[in-house]
């Protein structure tokens, strides 16, 4: 049979995963999405990316990814990858557990630099960073818009052959004698090489037929948008970790804000059908946002809010992301639980699975991010226990993009 990818889900790692693929001219390639392209998680997305990652897995990752944002930047039409940097901020207690991996980027050759809050003031004097807080500066990271990073890369890939089918729910994958042969898509089979399974939360639900459980939970996450203000904001992307949250510029001369809720539960997915679009802001949050973030950039203090959006972010028990075969069903591929940067890794993501279905041998050692790493009671137990989203986290250890 001649090479088939059918791909599930039309966010960016689906999207990714057919670009690269078809950049190998690996067959025919088929994206089904239940909805639009991007209108689940990716277009809720805030776009940051750092290469300062906790593991040595993560961190050679998203170096693929800040190498590919800069080419699709001249591959693809109207997307251009913000190269603003992103500085991440720490306090005396969060700190020393980020100062240990020092060693580890330095090992692995990632940019960064160090530096006091009078050093970010005069370098970015927008912001307002009391003092004793430490910044470790990624002078590679920055943001992309998904508002243009999303059509510019469903463009590319149409370019490329790639079918996407909108508008399409699967509602089964097709096992023969143990191997993954297919999909049933709007109640029609589909017969494929390789089905890869980028649906985000909705992967439980696809996967939940053929006895594959995976050890993913979700929760809400809120962004917000500001008016347009009177000047440029001139500030990189800023994971505020002390403060629980992020802002970075947005285009239009706005500010773009995140803010995390630790006491938010978990969401649990009902049905193939969900839409992210029914999720809105939790109340109260968009005001937590305004008075724990817009005072460290101050010139900002008294905007109000012009877009409110919410999506759901996934985790895995392990707290990394969910990446390549399945070792127990041959021609199974998952992409998926990539924390909150889930955007940041996609061009990596896309770029591994393709490698991984095109030549069997990705770029770098994924084992670490593997379906195959957690064993069914722990996947079990995790599933059944209900948390809150500050338990996700490791003390003292942000996951944030």
């Amino acid at each position: 049979m001649p090479h088939h990818t059918i791909i599930v889900g039309a966010g960016v790692t689906g999207l990714s995963t057919a670009y690269h693929l078809a950049k190998k001219n690996h067959g025919k390639i088929t994206i089904i999405e239940k909805g639009n392209v991007g209108d689940g998680s990716s277009s809720r997305a805030a776009g940051i990316i750092t290469g300062l990652m906790w593991s040595e897995t993560g961190i050679k990752a998203r170096k693929i990814s800040l190498k590919r944002f800069r080419e699709l930047s001249d591959e693809l039409d109207s997307y251009h990858f913000e190269n603003v940097g992103c500085l991440n901020l720490f306090d005396a207690d969060s700190w020393p557990e980020r100062e240990t991996l020092l060693p580890i980027y330095d090992r692995l050759n990632v940019e960064y630099s160090i530096l006091d809050s009078d050093t970010m003031h005069s370098s970015w004097p927008q912001l307002s960073i009391p003092d004793g807080t430490i910044g470790l500066f990624d002078p590679l990271g920055g943001y992309s818009e998904p508002d243009h990073y999303i059509p510019a890369l469903e463009a590319g890939c149409r370019a490329l052959g790639v079918e996407i089918l909108e508008n399409c729910i699967v509602s089964d994958v097709i096992e023969d004698s143990g191997c993954i042969v297919g999909v049933v898509a709007d109640n029609k089979p589909m017969k494929a090489t390789a089905v890869v399974s980028t649906v985000h939360v909705w992967t439980l639900k696809v996967l939940d037929k053929i006895g594959l459980p995976i050890p993913l939970k979700s929760f809400i996450h809120q962004r917000y948008v500001t008016e347009t203000l009177p000047s440029p904001v001139n500030v990189p992307a800023v994971n505020a970790n002390p403060w629980g949250g992020y802002f970075r510029p947005a285009y239009g001369n706005r500010l773009l804000v995140g803010i995390e809720n630790p006491s938010g539960s978990e969401y649990v997915v009902p049905n193939k059908n969900f839409r992210m679009s029914t999720i809105s802001p939790p109340q109260g949050l968009s005001d937590t946002a305004k008075t724990q973030l817009l005072p460290l950039v101050p010139n900002m203090i008294d905007s109000n809010w012009d877009i409110e959006k919410a999506g759901l972010l996934s985790f895995s028990l392990d707290g990394e992301p969910i990446l390549g075969p399945v070792e127990q069903f041959p021609g199974l591929y998952v992409g998926v639980a990539f924390h909150s940067g889930g955007f940041a890794y996609n061009p990596a993501a896309g770029f591994l699975l393709a490698e991984c279905i095109a030549i069997k041998k990705p770029s770098i050692d994924i084992k670490a991010f593997s379906p195959d790493r957690f064993n069914a009671v722990e996947t079990e137990t995790y599933l059944k226990t209900r948390i809150t989203q500050s338990e996700i986290f490791t003390p003292g250890q942000s996951r944030r993009h």
